[in-house]
């Protein structure tokens, strides 16, 4: 019975699925540790991304060959935590500057990867894709509904939204005041920029 038990579990622990499940947390983990290290110092070498990943150089070198494709894949990655706290935000509902404004709460959350995506040399240079047309749809909602300012149109409001978001990354990485404090100043700011006057 014992040895019955004994191969089932090799048996259980070589299956592909299991292979490909313990696979892709190994990946998770090292994306996530590269997140939070590049946050940090951006040209931080891989060494540390490993270490914070706990993994070995030679396994991070098996899933991610080159730093290029490393920092590649980060920005994919930050593009899915993007896409997610855009769903989060459930931009659809309410008024559209509410909408923008639970956008802006959302992305704060993701301050380290907007560091990254800001700071990081080999990550801010990708194409990546932060604003979809839901966020469009959003702020052309709330020009139409009066909660959003009519003489701003929508793509001055997303690059702004973007500036203010950049700010706040850099306040909270410099020391300048506390999460909380800074998360208030931004959501303080765009509503009071993007607002329709009353």
């Amino acid at each position: 019975m014992g040895q019955k038990c004994t191969k089932l579990a090799v048996m259980t622990a070589t299956h592909p699925a299991a292979e490909t499940g313990a696979r892709e947390r190994t990946r998770r983990a090292i994306l996530d540790a590269a997140v939070v290290v590049l946050a940090k110092s951006p040209t931080a070498p891989l060494s540390e991304i490993a270490d914070r990943a706990r993994v070995g150089r030679t396994t991070l070198h098996r899933y991610f060959p080159e730093r290029g494709d490393l920092l590649a894949a980060v920005g994919r990655y930050g593009e899915q935590a993007m896409a997610e706290a855009g769903a989060r935000a459930d931009l659809a509902s309410g008024d559209g500057l509410d909408a923008v404004l639970r956008l802006c709460q959302e992305y704060f959350e993701l301050s380290d990867v907007l560091t990254v995506a800001f700071f990081a040399a080999g990550i801010n240079d990708q194409d990546i894709c932060f604003s979809d047309s839901t966020v469009v749809d959003a702020v052309e909602r709330g020009r139409h509904d009066g909660s959003i300012d009519r003489e701003l149109d929508a793509a001055w409001i997303i690059n702004m939204m973007w500036a203010v978001l950049y700010a706040s990354v850099d306040h909270v990485n410099t020391g300048a005041a506390g999460r909380m404090k800074v998360q208030s100043m931004t959501l303080r700011s765009v509503r009071k920029a993007i607002a329709a006057q009353q």
